[in-house]
């Protein structure tokens, strides 16, 4: 697949919603929870299944799951993977490429898990506080 198909290729919002979910631990009676009273676990799973998302359910969930809403936009995992292979794989040019980051990728993880955690944290507060109420 060339960069331009690549590029063309459409973007599974649903899809993207699903994979920060589960990568934040969440499940989605909890984000249903978050979203209101007219969703259910039901509704959360046929919106992970729509291609394309309405832009203010859109931002509601990222506002939710504490990620820009373009991330879930514009996030094309076979992309990511395709350019990551071909940066770090292809020598074919005879170039043997190492990338200099802008910032250190192991503060970066620690900082997605302390925010992982965090929510993680605030979700547990909430269904305790739910819990209380019943």
């Amino acid at each position: 697949m060339s960069y331009t198909d690549m590029q063309n290729k459409k973007i599974h919002q649903g899809r993207n919603i699903k994979r920060f979910r589960e990568m934040l631990g969440i499940k989605q009676e909890a984000l249903a929870f978050e979203l209101g009273d007219d969703w259910n676990q039901k509704k959360v799973s046929l919106l992970e299944q729509k291609e394309t998302v309405e832009s203010d359910i859109l931002a509601q969930v990222a506002k939710i799951l504490k990620v820009p809403a373009e991330a879930i936009e514009n996030f094309d995992e076979e992309q990511a993977v395709n350019i990551i292979s071909n940066t770090f794989n292809d020598q074919s040019n005879g170039y043997n490429y190492y990338p200099n980051f802008n910032f250190n990728p192991v503060d970066k993880m620690v900082e997605l898990y302390e925010r992982m955690l965090e929510q993680q944290k605030d979700m547990i507060e909430k269904l305790e506080r739910l819990i209380e109420k019943n």
